[in-house]
C-alpha cells in the first residue's frame, strides 16, 4: 500500500464492507477467499500468445462484489499487447541500464513487438570500434537470460521500425562476419521450441552494422529532397 501511495499522490484507502480489508479507490471491489481444500485443473495464456502447462490451483470463492455506479471495467487480456508490455517494460529498462554501462556506444536497447516484448531486441549503437556489437550482443544476453535474438544496428537506423531492421540485415549483414551463435544457454520458459525440461535455447547475435573501414554513405538509403517524410 505504501508503494501504490507513493506511485499516485494521495491515494485513498477504505475498509472492505465484508472483512475490513484496507481497498483503495475502485471500481470494482470483490470479497472472498482462497479455498484451499477445493482444486481445478486449467491453463493461462502465457506473454507469448501461446498456452502454459496445465497445472491444479486452489479456487477462488467469491463472497460478495460491490461495484461504483456506471462503473468502468478494464482487463489485461492475457497474451494481449498491454500483457506485454506490463512484462517487457521493466527488463527493457534493465537492459538499456546494463548494456550501455557494459559498452557505453550503445544507444538504445529495444524489444521486439514480434519477439513478444521479451524474446528479442534490438540493440542500437553508434560504433567507436570493430568488436563492440558482439560485445552489446553478449551483455544483453547476460541482463536478461531470457532473451534469444540480439540484432546491433547503427544509430541511424530506428530499431522500433521493423522495416529498417529488416533492410539494415538485408544490406549491412554478412553472416560469415556477423553471426555469434550460442549453443544450450539458459533459455525462457515461454519459448515452446526450447528444451523445456533443462531450459536450454540456442541464442543468435547479429552485427547488421556497417564495417567502419568502409564509406558509410554506400549504405545509407536514398532520400528526395525536399521529400518532408525524409525529414528527421
Amino acid at each position: 500500500m505504501e508503494i501504490a501511495n507513493s506511485l499516485v499522490e494521495g491515494l485513498e484507502f477504505y475498509k472492505g464492507p465484508l472483512h475490513s480489508f484496507p481497498i483503495p479507490d475502485a471500481e470494482f471491489v470483490i470479497e472472498g477467499y482462497i479455498n484451499k481444500e477445493e482444486k481445478e485443473s486449467d491453463c493461462m495464456v502465457e506473454m507469448l500468445g501461446s498456452y502454459d502447462h496445465t497445472r491444479e490451483q486452489p479456487v477462488i470463492e467469491f463472497e460478495e462484489i460491490y461495484s461504483k455506479k456506471d462503473p468502468i471495467y478494464w482487463d489485461v487480456l492475457p497474451g494481449g499487447i498491454e500483457h506485454k508490455w506490463l512484462m517487457g517494460f521493466p527488463v527493457e529498462a534493465k537492459l538499456n541500464k546494463e548494456v550501455k554501462s557494459a559498452v557505453p556506444s550503445v544507444k538504445k536497447v529495444y524489444l521486439t513487438e514480434g519477439g513478444s516484448k521479451w524474446l528479442h531486441a534490438v540493440i542500437q549503437i553508434n560504433k567507436k570500434l570493430e568488436g563492440e556489437p558482439v560485445n552489446a550482443i553478449i551483455a544483453a544476453f547476460a541482463a536478461h537470460p531470457s532473451l534469444k535474438l540480439a540484432i546491433v544496428v547503427d544509430d541511424d537506423i530506428d530499431p522500433k521500425n521493423p522495416v529498417a531492421v529488416e533492410r539494415a540485415l538485408a544490406t549491412r549483414f554478412q553472416a560469415s562476419r556477423g553471426l555469434l551463435l550460442i549453443k544450450n544457454a539458459k533459455g525462457s520458459s515461454l519459448d515452446p521450441s526450447s528444451n523445456q525440461e533443462l531450459l536450454l535455447t540456442d541464442k543468435l547475435g547479429i552485427d547488421a552494422t556497417i564495417p567502419l573501414r568502409e564509406n558509410k554513405d554506400r549504405f545509407k538509403e536514398a532520400v528526395i529532397p525536399g521529400d518532408a517524410k525524409n525529414e528527421i
